[in-house]
């Protein structure tokens, strides 16, 4: 076989939510002794958080609809392509997602995330998966192929890309959908595996919890929900006003903010809620520093709350994005280094692709996705409390996040300009 068409990495993404499950994992990833507690691994989780503003911000700027993905999906499938990069390909996907360079410090980290999400015995279910599916006899390196199973869980399945693309595509596709629960469906578009594809990274989250405190289905009523200054949709609008509904809260000019916890209390969500329906402006403030601020001044309190039920899927062809956000050389053959992978510089990334889902009702919320990376080869202001019982109604659009509470790690996050797409 003339190695010099096998060109190609694809990174694929999948993600998917529904009242909060991730998938489970066989086994746990290696760590090293002592295994590192959860508050050591902030280097990643901080690396997580700036890299989903970084991508929430380029994504508003040039889609004007419902926004969802799983920073930590994508990151993870890029974290286990960055372990094969070199020179400037390296540098260029570090400083896009913020890696810890030391090897080690990343590599622990990562891996005592994966094994903290996929713990078993929890209140709700969420788990995170990886794998690797090779060009069957492709001569990549065994010390990067055992190092990405070490540390991320990623176990390489040989497949025949150049003689049977299809069947490759569906096998990927079968893979992504059962660590999904069925929710993230043809990730891989048909026409996208061929002869040129080397290797193809795969990343699967999945999350489906309930809430603590649950709505009555009973009251949740349609209402009107203003997607624009002169036009509403529909919603059915989910309501907690009795005296039980006390919510971590907090407010101020800008903004409301909320944080609803999951069973087990390890996950919740916060809704960013611009006042004024002044999304633009709760945009443009977002940053890391602000989100830790705000916060920060969430004190428990009763709440009158009206949450619209939603449902949507979003699928995101990311190439053109990571390239304008600083890491071309990547997708360039002659250019791009993965010699970490195969000891050339015949790979390039040609495709990443991710596809999130996310169900809010009155249980709790299911959320998935998934992330691929196709690898191809060249050849070829102060917040204040108010004085009475606050009203929060999302009858407008709003930002929300979905994060793991003792790390503060954002799994998931998006916007919701119109629920009833």
């Amino acid at each position: 076989m003339n190695w010099k068409i096998l060109a190609g990495i694809i990174i694929l993404l999948a993600m998917v939510i529904f009242g909060g499950v991730f998938l489970v994992r066989e086994g746990e990833i290696s760590l090293p002794e002592p295994k590192p507690k959860l508050a050591d691994i902030d280097n990643v989780v901080d690396a997580n958080n700036q890299f989903a503003l970084d991508y929430y911000s380029k994504l508003k700027n040039k889609d004007s609809s419902n926004i969802f993905f799983s920073p930590l999906s994508i990151s993870s499938a890029l974290a286990m392509t960055y372990e094969g990069a070199r020179g400037q390909t390296a540098k260029e996907i570090q400083s896009v997602f913020y890696f810890p360079k030391d090897d080690d410090l990343r590599r622990t980290e990562y891996a005592a995330i994966f094994n903290k999400l996929n713990e078993r015995n929890k209140k709700y279910k969420l788990s995170t998966a990886n794998a690797l599916w090779a060009q069957k006899n492709y001569p990549f390196l065994k010390e990067y192929l055992d190092g990405v199973k070490k540390y991320y869980g990623g176990k390489a399945t040989n497949l025949d890309f150049e003689k049977d693309p299809e069947g490759s595509r569906i096998t990927i596709n079968n893979w992504v959908e059962d660590q999904t629960n069925d929710k993230i469906k043809d990730l891989i578009p048909s026409g996208s595996i061929n002869a040129s594809i080397g290797l193809v990274l795969t990343n699967a989250i999945y999350f489906k919890g309930e809430w603590v405190k649950q709505f009555n289905e009973t009251e949740t009523r349609d209402e009107n929900f203003r997607i624009s200054k002169n036009n509403s949709v529909k919603v059915p609008m989910m309501q907690r006003t009795d005296e039980e509904a006390k919510f971590n809260y907090a407010e101020n000019d800008k903004l409301q903010i909320l944080e609803m916890p999951y069973s087990g209390e390890e996950l919740s969500m916060l809704i960013l809620l611009p006042k004024n329906d002044d999304l633009t402006t709760l945009e443009n403030l977002l940053s890391a520093k602000k989100l830790s601020a705000w916060k920060k001044d969430l004190e428990n309190q009763r709440v009158k709350i009206f949450i619209p039920k939603f449902k949507f899927e979003t699928k995101y062809f990311m190439a053109d994005d990571l390239k304008s956000m600083g890491m071309p050389t990547a997708f360039n053959w002659p250019g791009a280094d993965f010699s970490g992978m195969d000891g050339t510089k015949e790979l390039f990334i040609s495709k990443v692709i991710h596809q999130a889902f996310i169900e809010i009702n009155e249980e709790g919320t299911e959320a998935a996705a998934a992330t691929a990376v196709f690898m191809e080869d060249g050849a070829a202001p102060g917040v204040k409390l108010p004085s009475k019982i606050p009203i929060f109604r999302a009858d407008h659009p709003f930002i929300f996040l979905i994060q793991e509470k003792s790390s503060e790690n954002i799994l998931f996050m998006g916007r919701v300009v119109n629920p009833t797409l």
